[in-house]
């Protein structure tokens, strides 16, 4: 019998062990990992009868919601230390003390809070309840308050030449608007009148009429216009209803001299907005669209202020979090806007690029595309119609041309020439007997030729270079042989990410796979392609006895320039340089027309056929880069097809180089 009650003790005690119910310690725990995750649906389910009287489960889901996604909450911790014991707990209460760590928009929010639990009995059965209130998202929110963020814009640096000439500026324009209650009778024809002054849509103005908060007697902003359109706004304080105002706006004083280079701002898109999610960007942000604006865009737009308050129902408010306004950098370039606005009017509206550098200290002194566009009307808002016809433009006034790659023609040969001296590959004396106009190997090359415009015989380095044989240096490059023509190019800088603030194409090698294709890369054909920064990099060893400079863009980044040094032996660079000193100087040089008397110039002109293959019309690029010891200037001009080829950059260069001198 003894043994028998023993049983039924110990399965008592199981039975007991199994219908234990939790502890408020352990209920609490359960609520607190729920609210780290941040499920706040299921969170609802531990709130006492009391707490779900006054809120219900989607009010509470939504107002958690809406508080964490409006104030960007972040790195959320709740912090419970369970007890070891039961002391805080009574027969039918308990009270725990929580903390909380949370990031926000306007920094780092932590509080403590007590929290309470009730017994109740809910469907037969015992269990403990969280006595919630709006104290427990933040301890000041009570019922009936609000949580309310202000924000206050910082100062976008601003960008300036080396001179501190300004090249993006924080100024003014004027916002156009209207106060609808004095359109009167003739709205629709005013609202027509408006629409062609300020090219918006009829649709565009009748939308922001409609909005709910306008009211008859309030000012309704429409357009934003330059303070330098004066014939406009004239036109438009004509109309009774129309009022103006000055606003703050980003100003380019140079406008399309310099809009690739600076680009513009405008207001943030909601696909900009999903992008830069957690970078801190907000709706309503004014951001770089492109240029140094965009890549630079986080350091200039500087950091909001931003204060999240406790709006309170009787009134007042509590400051739950603040975040100072930190004003955005300024940015000082190495560029000399007065050389930028030279060479962009040299260009003319021609389809084409130009740069400028200092070859000594690699300081990029101008960095020109043409055609351009205004970035003063870009950043206020171009029209639909304005937009469609730069797109639409054929010569691509927004294509930033200094940025790409194209095949660079004969300003390449200087580069064939390093490696192949370099490789001892050819020698400076080496004469080349070149009989003919047209040349191929052998009659494996079926019916292609490489082809030249002067006729010499025998052609040695100086000759070549002087008269921009062709031949020569395709024969140059298949006696380099494939892996150290590829070797030295990739010791220039192709194939590899140029390092430089302002994103640019990697220049290319391509595939080589034929001796024609080296052949042609040899005199800058086939599938070499560079950039005009680059092509200007790779020039500076003839001025710096071998040594590769880095080109610089920011004053602040001018420490060690030399970005290869000994690329080229100081001997074979003092000899490339003497013989582009004669491709200028010498009346037989193809860049002759550059020569300034009392003002030496060495450079290398360059021709580079567009096409698909040998035989077909195609399209040519005139380039030419020239310079001393002071300036480097180079320029590529599109379509220059029957127009003397080089020759048109020569002439530009030339005049420029002659204005400065």
């Amino acid at each position: 019998m003894k043994k028998i009650i023993g049983i039924l003790l110990i399965f008592a005690a199981i039975l007991a062990g199994c219908s234990k119910e939790p502890t408020p310690q352990e209920r609490f725990t359960e609520y607190i990992a729920l609210w780290n995750q941040q499920k706040f649906d299921k969170m609802y389910v531990y709130l006492s009868t009391d707490a779900k009287q006054k809120i219900s489960q989607k009010a509470f889901t939504n107002r958690y919601q809406k508080i964490y996604k409006d104030l960007q909450i972040t790195d959320l911790k709740i912090d419970f230390k369970k007890p070891k014991d039961n002391k805080q707990a009574k027969e039918d209460t308990a009270a725990y003390t929580f903390s909380a760590k949370m990031n926000s928009i306007a920094g780092e929010i932590q509080f403590s809070h007590q929290a309470h639990l009730k017994k109740e009995e809910k469907d037969k059965q015992t269990n403990w309840y969280v006595d919630w209130d709006s104290a427990f998202i933040f301890p000041k929110l009570m019922d009936g308050d609000t949580v309310g963020i202000t924000t206050t814009a910082p100062e976008r640096g601003e960008i300036f030449d080396r001179n501190g000439n300004g090249l993006a500026v924080n100024g003014q324009v004027y916002e156009v608007g209207v106060i609808p209650g004095k359109l009167g009778a003739q709205k629709d024809q005013m609202i027509q009148q408006l629409s062609t002054l300020l090219k918006l849509s009829p649709d565009q103005i009748n939308t922001a009429l409609g909005a709910s908060w306008v009211k008859p007697d309030l000012f309704v902003p429409l357009k934003k216009v330059s303070m330098q359109d004066s014939e406009l706004i004239a036109q438009l304080i004509k109309l009774e209803p129309v009022q103006t105002k000055k606003v703050g706006a980003r100003i380019y004083p140079y406008t399309e001299a310099a809009a690739h280079l600076i680009g513009y701002v405008g207001p943030i898109t909601a696909d900009e907005l999903a992008k830069l999610k957690g970078k801190g960007y907000m709706s309503n942000d004014i951001i770089g669209k492109r240029g140094l604006e965009q890549v630079y865009d986080r350091e200039l737009r500087g950091t909001s202020g931003v204060k999240v308050t406790i709006k309170k129902k009787a009134g007042g408010e509590e400051v739950l979090a603040e975040k100072p306004v930190v004003n955005g950098k300024q940015l000082k370039l190495t560029i000399d806007v007065n050389l930028q606005v030279k060479l962009f009017n040299e260009l003319s509206g021609e389809a084409g690029s130009s740069a400028a550098m200092n070859p000594i200290t690699g300081d990029m002194l101008a960095l020109v595309s043409s055609p351009s566009f205004d970035p003063n009307q870009a950043a206020l808002g171009y029209s639909s119609e304005e937009w469609k016809a730069l797109q639409d433009n054929p010569q691509q006034p927004l294509t930033t041309r200094f940025k790409q790659a194209y095949a660079p023609g004969s300003v390449m040969k200087p580069i064939t020439a390093s490696i192949g001296l370099e490789s001892k590959a050819i020698t400076p004396e080496q004469s080349v007997a070149i009989t003919s106009p047209k040349w191929q190997k052998d009659a494996s090359w079926g019916g292609y030729f490489v082809t030249r415009v002067h006729e010499s015989n025998p052609v040695n380095l100086e000759k070549a270079l002087v008269f921009s044989d062709n031949i020569y240096f395709a024969q140059a490059a298949l006696k380099i042989g494939k892996d150290t023509f590829v070797a030295g190019l990739k010791n220039f800088g192709f194939d590899s990410e140029f390092v430089y603030p302002f994103p640019l194409e990697t220049s290319k090698i391509g595939t080589l796979g034929s001796e024609i294709a080296l052949a042609d890369s040899g005199y800058g054909q086939g599938q070499i392609q560079m950039s005009i920064v680059h092509l200007m990099a790779a020039y500076t060893p003839f001025v710096n006895g071998g040594n590769m400079i880095k080109p610089v863009l920011l004053m602040d980044d001018q420490k060690s320039q030399v970005l290869k040094p000994s690329l080229v032996s100081s001997g074979n660079a003092a000899l490339i340089s003497g013989i582009l000193r004669k491709v200028v100087g010498d009346p037989s040089g193809t860049a002759h027309a550059a020569d300034i008397p009392g003002y030496p110039l060495s450079g290398k002109t360059g021709t580079a056929e567009i096409k698909q293959k040998q035989g077909q019309t195609g399209t040519e690029n005139g380039w030419f880069i020239a310079y001393n010891t002071n300036l480097m200037i180079a320029m590529m001009v599109e379509n220059v097809q029957g127009r003397g080829g080089s020759q048109v950059p020569v002439t530009k260069v030339r005049d420029v180089f002659a204005q400065v001198k």
